[in-house]
C-alpha cells in the first residue's frame, strides 16, 4: 500500500464525526471491501487516512495497470520460484508469469485475486500468516508497494517471511521514501463518498529502519538500490 504525499486539512477532531458537511464518515467497514470497490471503479479513487486526520492518496489505478518505473529493477533480481505477498491485481506476478518464472501471488481481497488471475497469474486469496504452499522453499519473496507495512508489525512479517524462504532465499521489499513517517499505526481506507473503513494497523518503513527489523527475523540486509526513484532493499 504505496502512498504519495498529499496534505488534507481534516483535523483528527472532526474527521469521524458524522453529518459535518465534507468530512468523512466512519461506516466500519472492511478495509478489503473498500479496496474492492476502488478495484472495480474506474477512477479508481482510494486514501488512507492517518490518525492524525492527514490523508494520502493510494494508487490504485497505477497497481491495475502494467509496469512501472522501478517495478524492472526488482523484476530482474527475482530468482526461482517467487511469491509476491499482496499481489493485488498482479502487474508484478503476472510479468514474472510471462517471463517463466514459477511465481504465486497471494492477496486477502477476492477480487483483486481475481483480477490478477485475469492478468495471467497464479494467484490465491490467503493471508501471509496464514498456511501457505511451498513453506521453506521459495527462492524469492516479494514485498513490494509498501507491503512491508502488512500487519503493523514489520519484524513478524519478516519473521514470517524468513520461515517461508529456502535456502539462499531473499526478501525483496520497497520502501518507503522520506519524509514519510516510520512506525505503526492504525489507519482507515477512505472511499470517494467519505465513508471510512475500521481501523487497521500498518506500518512505513525507510531506508533507516529495515536493518533493525531484518535484525529481528533473523534476515540480514545484502542491497539496498533505488529504482526509478524508488528504494528497495534485499534481506536474505
Amino acid at each position: 500500500m504505496t502512498t504519495a504525499a498529499a496534505g488534507d486539512p481534516t483535523t483528527a477532531a472532526h474527521r469521524d464525526q458524522p453529518g459535518r458537511r465534507g468530512l468523512p464518515v466512519r461506516d466500519g467497514s472492511p478495509p478489503t471491501a473498500l479496496y474492492e470497490a476502488a478495484l472495480r471503479s474506474a477512477a479508481g479513487r482510494l486514501w488512507v487516512r492517518y490518525p492524525d486526520g492527514r490523508r494520502d492518496p493510494l494508487p490504485v489505478p497505477t497497481w491495475r495497470g502494467g509496469l512501472v518505473q522501478g517495478d524492472t529493477s526488482l523484476l530482474q533480481r527475482c530468482a526461482g520460484p517467487t511469491l509476491d505477498i499482496g499481489c493485488g491485481p498482479g502487474r508484478l506476478a503476472a510479468a514474472l508469469a510471462a517471463r517463466g518464472l514459477p511465481t504465486l501471488g497471494i492477496d486477502v481481497a477476492a477480487f483483486a485475486v481475481h483480477l490478477a488471475r485475469r492478468a495471467g497469474a497464479t494467484a490465491l486469496c490467503r493471508d501471509v500468516f496464514g498456511p501457505l504452499p511451498a513453506e521453506g522453499r521459495w527462492s524469492t519473496l516479494l514485498l513490494a508497494d509498501g507491503n512491508i507495512g502488512i500487519g503493523g508489525d514489520p519484524g513478524r512479517l519478516l519473521t514470517r517471511a524468513a520461515e517461508l524462504l529456502g535456502p539462499a532465499g531473499r526478501v525483496l521489499v520497497e520502501l518507503q521514501p522520506h519524509p514519510a513517517p516510520p512506525g505503526r499505526r492504525l489507519v482507515r481506507l477512505e472511499g470517494p463518498d467519505g465513508r471510512l473503513s475500521r481501523a487497521f494497523p500498518w506500518a512505513c518503513v525507510g531506508t533507516g529502519e529495515i536493518l533493525g527489523h531484518a535484525t529481528t527475523a533473523g534476515l540480514h540486509v545484502v542491497e539496498t538500490w533505488c529504482g526509478g526513484g524508488r528504494p528497495f532493499a534485499a534481506l536474505g
